[in-house]
């Protein structure tokens, strides 16, 4: 951590131009952040032979494959070059259309597989119209498959892309963008807070430059060191950043942002608004520009609708199979339980459920039977700073108990509150009925029906602080959705087999 304790404070240098650009052909340079185009290198690559990976199996699996084009046993050169050439290329082209290689989706969010879904659907839609205007008449099985597993495969590539490029960020700290924040410093450093969040995202902060309040500043912390009076551009080459952020008001300030821009076309470095609007995700934020003035449209919470009964009928039917297929381990760790020690296989704790209603959970029993009676002797050592009593080493756990609780098989039985409706497989954590109110913030967690896992549990789970909990629980109540609960189960079978931050 830095202290603010001295300001370069110097006039700041006038813009090289007034946004008009020499001349048309001027206007395109060269970004300062260059790692998405080796990473669109990639991309090209990967989906190119997907496609062309789908049409060989497509060959090899129909026997009907080449029907419709003439000519094919003889010389089957035209044949292989529609399939191993034309049509990848048909799907590089469409997939650059629907802007999938566009370098503001690419690693981040589900934009750019919303974008490749897209483009297989026209890819289908000009396949079809092809085939319709030449009267072509092609192997509806042969063509079904080879566009359905390129789509697939395809997903699949960006998915192990994106893998590699947030490992590469962590590990190495590479192929991210260098930001430099400008606006005052409480702005700034709520916005430092949440690009940090999550190191895959690629955003790397590395200075602040202040807009006001040079003098309350002084002596302060600072993750970054912090600047005043600078020009922005020559601080951003002196630190060797890419991208400038303007936080909170300072983007508010009648004519400055649009001067800025302006003071930095054809610079190469980007510009990003951090309005003061967080913990909203992208899909109920709109931009509606309006005379010139460019309106941020927020849309409430979605809490109801077609939506909501399909995941109340998703994790009815998917708890039902679960707890089904899951009964011969539900034996298995019914009897470890019996044979660790003698009692109850089950533990049924009330917890506050949708609208604050009370219901009690199930799990497996971890603990020895007078768990409950030897916690008031263990309440100095909690390591957690919320409703919930979490050691790492906690003696009330039993040695079968502990696998139970790191591997998340304790788990398991609430398929049986989920399957009751008491439950959802995604939602936030069910806490303690006895331990206090809900009150201010932490109340609207009850909108929804807590949930077997959430984004809590793919966020760090019991290594979180108990503000950090009730702000991904809280997230996740307003911007929930079916593809972000699909999104948590996916990220969860990761995580538990992670064993990250579970005892």
């Amino acid at each position: 951590m830095r202290h603010v304790d001295s300001f370069e404070i110097q006039p700041p240098t006038p813009p090289s131009h007034n946004g008009v650009p020499r001349s048309a052909w001027a206007r395109a340079r060269r970004r300062v952040s260059r790692w998405h185009r080796p990473y669109i290198l990639l991309l090209l690559v990967l989906d190119f032979g997907a496609a062309a990976l789908a049409s060989w199996a497509a060959v090899q699996t129909f026997d009907q494959a080449a029907s419709g084009f003439s000519g094919t046993k003889e010389d089957p050169t035209w044949f292989h070059t529609v399939s191993f050439l034309l049509l990848p290329l048909g799907w590089l082209i469409i997939l650059w259309g629907n802007r999938a290689y566009d370098r503001r989706y690419l690693g981040l969010g589900p934009d750019e597989f919303k974008r490749v879904v897209r483009g297989g659907v026209a890819v289908a839609a000009t396949v079809s119209f092809i085939a319709f205007a030449t009267k072509t008449e092609l192997s509806r099985w042969t063509v079904g498959f080879a566009l359905l597993g390129a789509l697939l495969l395809i997903l699949f590539g960006r998915f192990m892309a994106r893998f590699l490029l947030h490992l590469l960020r962590r590990r190495v700290g590479q192929a991210g963008h260098r930001m430099v924040l400008v606006g005052t410093l409480p702005e700034c450093l709520e916005v430092y807070t949440a690009v940090t969040r999550n190191t895959g995202a690629g955003l790397l902060p590395v200075a602040i430059h202040l807009t006001d309040g040079y003098a309350a500043a002084r002596g302060i912390e600072t993750p970054v060191p912090v600047h005043a009076g600078r020009d922005v551009l020559a601080l951003v080459r002196e630190v060797g950043g890419d991208t400038i952020a303007v936080c909170g008001s300072a983007s508010a300030e009648p004519g400055e942002l649009r001067r800025l821009a302006w003071q930095l076309e054809g610079s190469g470095v980007d510009l990003v608004v951090a309005p003061q609007l967080t913990d909203i995700a992208g899909p109920r934020v709109h931009i509606r520009p309006i005379e010139g003035l460019p309106l941020l449209y927020v849309e409430e919470p979605t809490l109801s609708g077609p939506a909501l009964l399909v995941k109340n009928l998703m994790d009815r039917v998917a708890a039902g199979l679960g707890l089904l297929l899951l009964a011969p381990l539900f034996l298995a760790i019914a009897i470890a339980i019996r044979i660790s020690d003698p009692g109850p296989v089950f533990f049924r704790q009330p917890r506050v459920g949708h609208e604050g209603r009370t219901f009690r959970v199930w799990k497996f029993r971890t603990m020895y039977v007078d768990a409950e009676e030897r916690l008031a002797g263990l309440v100095d050592q909690n390591e957690t700073d919320g409703m919930l009593f979490k050691m790492k080493e906690d003696p009330r756990v039993f040695p079968v108990g502990r696998f139970l609780r790191a591997s998340s098989l304790d788990e398991l039985p609430q398929l049986i509150n989920v399957l009751w409706g008491e439950m959802s497989l995604v939602g936030p954590r069910p806490l303690p009925a006895d331990d206090g109110d809900f009150l201010g913030d932490v109340r609207r967690r009850l909108l929804v029906r807590p949930g077997m896992t959430g984004l809590w549990q793919v966020s760090g789970r019991s290594d979180l602080s108990w503000d950090e909990a009730v702000r991904l629980d809280l997230y996740y109540v307003d911007n929930w959705s079916l593809a972000y609960d699909l999104s948590i189960l996916w990220r969860t079978v990761g995580v538990v087999l992670a064993r990250k931050g579970a005892y």
